[in-house]
C-alpha cells in the first residue's frame, strides 16, 4: 500500500477524538488552575523529569504527553495527531491505534531519559561525590550544585514523541501520499518523512545548549513508530 484514498474513513474517529479532547482539558487546567499564582504545579507532578530528579515519578512516562508549552505547541501536536493519526485508526481499529500510540510516547520518553543519563553521567557522579565528601559547601560546589538541580529538574512534556511515531507509520505506509505543506505546497510523505527526522536527527546530535526542544524524544517516537508498524505489516499483512 503505497498511497492513500480516502474513501468511507471516519473523518474523526474515537480514539482521535477523545484524545484531542483529553489535551484540550489538560492544557485550559495547565493555563488556569496550574497558573503561577497556584500551589499546584502541572509540570513538576505530570510533567516528564530525568531519573536523576527528586521530581521524578514513574506516571510522568504517560502523564507528559497531555502536557505542552504553549497554544503554537498544542496546535502543531494535534493537528498532526488528526491528520495522520485519523488514517491510522481507521486501518488499524481504536484498540492497535491506542496500543500504537503510548508505545511510541512512552519509548519516546525512555529513549529521552536514556540520552539525558548518559549526558549527565559525569556531572552526576560528581555531584554525589560532592554530597558524600562534604565539599558542597564550596562557593564552586555550590554553584555546580545549583546548575546540576536546575538541569535535572527541567521538565519535557508534550504529545510529539507519540506524533513522530504516528507520522512515520503514516509516511512508511503511504510513501507516495501527496501531503500540502502550509495547506499549498506539495509534497511526497516519503520526502517530507526523510526531511523531517533527519532535521531532528541533526539537531539532537548537534546538542545545542540553547535548545530546548527535546530532539530525542523526537527521534525516539519516530524509531519506536517504525519498528512497531514495520513488525506489524510484516506479521499481518492482510491488515494493509
Amino acid at each position: 500500500m503505497t498511497q492513500f484514498r480516502p474513501t468511507g474513513f471516519n473523518v474523526l474517529p474515537v480514539v482521535i477524538k477523545n484524545l484531542l479532547i483529553i489535551n484540550g482539558l489538560f492544557f485550559l487546567a495547565q493555563k488556569s488552575i496550574g497558573g503561577p499564582m497556584s500551589s499546584f504545579s502541572f509540570e513538576d507532578v505530570l510533567a516528564l523529569h530525568a531519573f536523576q530528579s527528586e521530581l521524578f515519578r514513574p506516571w510522568q512516562l504517560i502523564t507528559h504527553m497531555f502536557l505542552h508549552g504553549d497554544l503554537g505547541h498544542i496546535f502543531g501536536n494535534m493537528l498532526a495527531l488528526w491528520m495522520f493519526g485519523a488514517i491510522l485508526e481507521n486501518i488499524w481499529g481504536p484498540k492497535q491505534f491506542l496500543l500504537f500510540y503510548f508505545s511510541c510516547g512512552v519509548g519516546a520518553a525512555m529513549i529521552h531519559l536514556g540520552i539525558l543519563s548518559y549526558e549527565l553521567m559525569d556531572a552526576t557522579k560528581y555531584y554525589h561525590q560532592l554530597i558524600v565528601s562534604g565539599a558542597s559547601q564550596t562557593a564552586d560546589a555550590a554553584e555546580f550544585m545549583l546548575r546540576y538541580k536546575a538541569r535535572v529538574d527541567v521538565a519535557t512534556l508534550g504529545a510529539s514523541g507519540a506524533v513522530f511515531g504516528i507520522l512515520i507509520a503514516f509516511v512508511y505506509l503511504f510513501p507516495n501520499t501527496y501531503i500540502y505543506i502550509y495547506f499549498f505546497i506539495p509534497m511526497k510523505a516519503k520526502w517530507l518523512g526523510i526531511l523531517y527526522f533527519s532535521y531532528e536527527l541533526f539537531f539532537a546530535l548537534r546538542n545545542s545548549a540553547g535548545d530546548n526542544v527535546a530532539r530525542w524524544a523526537h527521534v525516539g517516537g519516530a524509531l519506536v513508530g517504525f519498528v512497531l508498524v514495520y513488525i506489524w505489516k510484516r506479521n499481518n499483512t492482510r491488515r494493509y
